[in-house]
């Protein structure tokens, strides 16, 4: 069973930080075969993928935020994590996590199980 709930998310302005936690509750030692992944959907936009980690950790970030954001995870902890330094008023969004079996690409077709969401405003 694959229960995400997202936190982290709130308003700060161009230029500041946050940390995004997406716990998957209850535990499930089998969490390590899920590949995770982060999404944001914006008003009256289509949602994009932001970063994956795969099984392994091998990690990948959309062009629009490499060398901004980076994600990880703590399989211990059944935890993925999206750090986002140097945030812009365009990455404002409803900011998703997604896990899927197996090692799956940034496309939000291919993930299984959604959190409920948790809301980033970046202020100019």
């Amino acid at each position: 069973m694959v229960q995400l709930v997202e936190s982290g998310g709130g308003s700060v302005q161009a230029g500041g930080s946050l940390r995004l936690s997406c716990v998957n509750s209850p535990y499930t030692a089998t969490y390590s075969s899920y590949s995770m992944g982060w999404f944001r959907q914006a008003p009256e936009k289509k949602r994009e993928g932001v970063a994956r980690i795969y099984r392994g950790g091998s990690t990948y970030v959309a062009d629009s935020v490499k060398g901004r954001f980076t994600i990880s995870r703590d399989n211990a902890e059944n935890t993925v994590y999206l750090q986002m330094n140097s945030l812009k008023p365009e990455d404002t969004a409803m900011y998703y996590c997604a896990a899927s079996i197996g090692d799956v690409p940034l496309d939000s077709r291919l993930y299984t199980y959604w959190g409920q969401g948790t809301q980033v405003t970046v202020s100019s």
